[in-house]
Formats: C-alpha cells, structure tokens, sequence
C-alpha cells in the first residue's frame, strides 16, 4: 500500500477530519450531560429558594419577571412566590444581580409578606477570594453585617454611605454592590401583587 504523500493538501484534510470527529464526540457528550445539568441547576435553586424563605415546607406557586434598570443596564428580576401546603403565602425569593468587583454578583433574597428579610444566598459571584467572597456569610443573622429581619423599605446603605450596615473589611465595592442587589430585589417583590391572604397589590420601580 502506497504511503500518504505528506502534503499541505492531505495535513488540511487530517486536521479537518480530526475536527469533524472532536466536535461530534463533544456534541453527543454535551447532549448526554445536558439534562443532569439541567436538573442539578432547578435542585439548586430549589434548595436556595428554600433556605432564604427560612427553611421548611414550601411550594413556588408562581413566576415573575420583573424589568429593571442597574446602573444604566437593562436586567430583569427573577419572583418565586412561595406559599405553605395550606396555600397561605409566604413571601417570595427574588434573584437579583448588579456589578461587584470583580464582576456580576447574583443574590437570591427571601423577603415575608411584609417585606422583611427571611435570607439570602449568593448564588454566582467572582468577588476576591478572603474579601468581597465573603459576603455569602458577612451580613447573614450571626454576620458582622446582619441584615436578616431588616426591611429595606428605607434602603440598606453601608455606614461608611450614612447608613447602618457595617461594610465587608476592606470590600466596600462589593458590600455597596450587595445592597444594591438587596434593594432592588425589594423593589421588585413590591412590583408584583403577592399579599395572597389580603389579595392587595404591591407597587413600586427598580431603578
């Protein structure tokens, strides 16, 4: 059998069919993980819409999507109204984003009926690892920067703003990004009617 010329021509044909082969084999592999990856995502915001609501029985009864405006960006807010097995509302968990520092910061926060905050729980952020990455514990109920019961209807500023909320140690950028996130996603649970006990509509824009 004749040996393969090496040859510009027959190197182009070999790469491309390497090609062609590596790109099947990661299409059928991104088609089988796809679905478990798919699942994992819905149990993870299961179980975070689940532990900013404070935790036990609970059922999202409804989605909303919320538009907004962050710092001169088009963005929407994510309302998972949540009720118990008897139907009486709880709350709801609104996933909301702004810019940290060293990129988006997302927050899911848990918020009663009256708007008070039951949790929260960062779900994506690229904050620098021993400073703004600390923000999923610095302002939960044991943080030096508690926010939990607060209700951010006069919205949540850090101390070093005027405000009362002690900001992450050197991560100022980060505390003010998680406040804002915080903020908005009050705004954004006022925007949609939840009060399914009193069937009252609440109102209000994120800006």
């Amino acid at each position: 059998m004749e040996k393969l010329k090496s040859s510009i021509t027959n190197m182009v044909l070999v790469l491309t069919g390497i090609a062609v082969v590596m790109g099947c084999v990661l299409a059928w592999v991104n088609h089988v993980t796809e679905a478990p990856i798919a699942q994992q995502k819905e149990k993870t915001l299961a179980d975070g819409i689940k532990a900013v609501m404070g935790g036990g029985e609970l059922k999202v009864t409804k989605t909303d999507t919320v538009p907004g405006n962050v710092n001169g960006k088009e963005c929407s807010f994510v309302v998972y109204q949540t009720a118990d097995a008897a139907g009486k509302s709880l709350g709801a968990a609104i996933e909301s984003t702004t810019m940290g520092f060293g990129g988006d910061l997302k927050v899911l926060v848990g918020f009663d009926p009256k708007g008070n905050i039951l949790g929260y729980a960062l779900l994506e952020h690229a904050e620098t690892p021993g400073l703004g990455a600390k923000a999923d514990k610095w302002f939960q109920k044991d943080g030096k920067g508690n926010i939990i019961g607060q209700n951010p209807e006069q919205p949540l500023v850090v101390s070093k703003d005027g405000g009362k909320v002690d900001a992450i140690t050197a991560s100022t950028i980060t505390s003010r990004a998680f406040l804002l996130a915080v903020n908005n996603a009050y705004k954004a649970y006022m925007a949609v009617p939840v009060d399914a006990v009193t069937g009252a509509t609440q109102k209000a824009t994120t800006e």
